[in-house]
């Protein structure tokens, strides 16, 4: 499966994509035929969770005209860390796919109905120059 998978290279790539679909979510992990190949768990409790951790891409309302770039930018800024939480062969990668439910932390649980496209080093270097400019965000 990710041997056929295209590479989106740049910010513009994927706003590109992204831009008029609900279906489309991140998701950070060795990629999916490793996802494909073991159940989700939580890591707290083992419970056995009805889809993959992901965070939507689909353009929120209240966004409006602002550009579909920095949506985003700030959507992969948001979770960049988990590449380096969960270990090197992490990467970011689009799916597109169903919300099943709720994670442990509220993030939506999705099936994997098709596995879109990787996400390039540059691109995410891209959101860092755009969305690190405006500091840490703090939760």
């Amino acid at each position: 499966m990710t041997q056929d998978m295209p590479t989106l290279r740049t910010l513009d790539d994927l706003a590109a994509l992204v831009e008029g679909r609900e279906d489309l979510y991140v998701r950070w992990s060795k990629g999916p035929d490793e996802d494909a190949a073991e159940a989700s768990k939580d890591a707290l409790t083992g419970v056995e969770l009805p889809g993959l951790s992901a965070n939507p891409l689909a353009v929120e309302p209240w966004w409006e005209d602002r550009p579909v770039r920095l949506w985003v930018a700030r959507r992969l800024y948001d979770y960049r860390h988990l590449r380096e939480l969960r270990g090197p062969d992490v990467r970011a990668w689009v799916l597109a796919g169903r919300e099943q439910g709720r994670g442990p932390d509220n993030e939506p649980l999705v099936t994997c109905d098709e596995a879109v496209a990787w996400i390039a080093d540059e691109a995410l270097a891209e959101c860092e120059q755009l969305v690190g400019d405006w500091g840490p965000l703090s939760r």
